[in-house]
């Protein structure tokens, strides 16, 4: 075994301290979109990965989150808690426990149940109750979603809540996984990333995404250790390199086919590429649109397919794209392509499975039933994978 097959000590278990060394914009100014490109490193990990492979991020909360919820709990944040959640050999500090330990978002019914229960002005006993009552489920469900915990706090301030009955109810702070838009071929000290930075408002409240505006905003470049770990996944580009590959990546979906360009040229791969990417606009969206462009001048990518929803009345999505190339879609696939898709699992990829049932029953001139056996066989042979989320 040759030392780069060594395996890491680096796990899940015990994430690797990486250094962020790269934090830029993807997206042109005026988009409606923050896409960002980072670089970590492996410098002094051990840890190895390929394409296909996903970077398992553990991220901390924001500080000023964490802050607002200390100072409604009128604690210090240096109580000793020990969330029954996080099974801890040893209590720790409020403040470590809410940072890096615990989720701040999503509440539940139960603690709707604990303010209801402790909450001592009537208007907060009465609305608390009214929420709890069975014909009021799908209002608590709207509710519910709206908020985080801090909002509750906030809401009702006759509850009062010791900070070890509140760290009770809060579930464990779960690691983030992202696609790695890199080939250790060329990167095999760093791991690229492609990070759609999540912002939004409920409840009239800003909201973030925890570890996408970690990654945006709060690891310091160089400076702030943020604990990775590589996730080995199935999925991958070919090993018969002489295979065409046919990708579906729109937006941060693209990320693994960067990686699987960059793993198939350094490996001198004859096979094709064909690559179909979407987004909202190609003037401020086109990810990586100088690498794509450079693969086509050198002839590395035989296509490349775009859909920018946003640039004309009708929106256009990279199914409606694989659509007007049936024809030619369905050769590569006779001829033993493989066919990959990457991104949203709620609708993209269910229309991009829709329309590739579509082309193989109209072009193969099968029935429809015929054409979701032929999806299956593909799925058998691994020539249909997705990593979709």
């Amino acid at each position: 075994m040759s030392t780069s097959d060594q395996p890491s000590a680096y796990t899940k278990d015990n994430p690797f301290p990486a250094k962020l060394i790269e934090n830029r914009q993807l997206n042109k100014p005026g988009s409606a979109k923050e896409t960002r490109h980072f670089v970590v490193s492996l410098a002094g990990s051990g840890l190895h990965y390929k394409a296909g492979d996903s970077l398992g991020i553990f991220p901390s909360n924001a500080p000023a989150a964490v802050e607002e919820i200390i100072g409604h709990l009128g604690a210090t944040g240096q109580e000793l808690v020990s969330p029954a959640m996080l099974k801890l050999p040893a209590p720790i500090p409020l403040r470590e426990a809410l940072t890096t330990r615990l989720t701040l978002a999503s509440p539940t019914r139960k603690i709707v149940e604990t303010l209801a229960a402790k909450a001592t002005h009537d208007a907060d006993k009465a609305k608390l109750t009214g929420l709890l009552a069975p014909e009021s489920k799908d209002m608590l469900a709207a509710f519910l979603d709206e908020r985080e915990y801090v909002d509750l706090l906030v809401e009702f301030p006759s509850a009062k809540l010791t900070a070890q009955e509140f760290a009770d109810h809060l579930r464990k702070l779960m690691p983030r996984l992202y696609s790695i838009a890199s080939s250790p071929k060329l990167f095999p000290q760093e791991i690229h990333l492609t990070v759609a930075v999540v912002r939004y408002a409920t409840n009239q409240r800003e909201r973030i995404g925890v570890c996408s505006t970690f990654l945006a905003d709060r690891a310091l470049i160089g400076a702030t250790p943020t604990p990775v770990f590589v996730s080995h996944s199935h999925f991958g580009p070919p090993e018969d390199g002489a295979k065409d590959c046919i990708m579906i990546g729109p937006g941060t979906g693209i990320a693994p086919f960067r990686a699987f360009l960059q793993d198939r040229v350094a490996a001198g791969a004859t096979g094709r590429n064909w690559v179909f990417f979407g987004d909202q606009k190609r003037g401020t969206d086109f990810l990586y649109e100088d690498e794509w462009s450079d693969y086509l001048a050198k002839g590395q990518l035989a296509r490349f397919d775009t859909a920018f929803s946003r640039d004309q009345i009708l929106k256009v999505y990279v199914q409606d794209r694989m659509r007007e190339n049936a024809a030619e879609l369905w050769q590569w696939l006779q001829t033993g392509a493989y066919f990959y898709v990457c991104g949203d699992a709620k609708r993209m990829a269910k229309d991009v499975d829709q329309a590739l049932q579509d082309i193989i029953a109209d072009k193969g001139g099968m029935t429809p039933a015929a054409a979701i056996e032929f999806v299956k066989q593909l799925k058998k042979d691994k020539r249909y994978q997705r990593d979709v989320y």
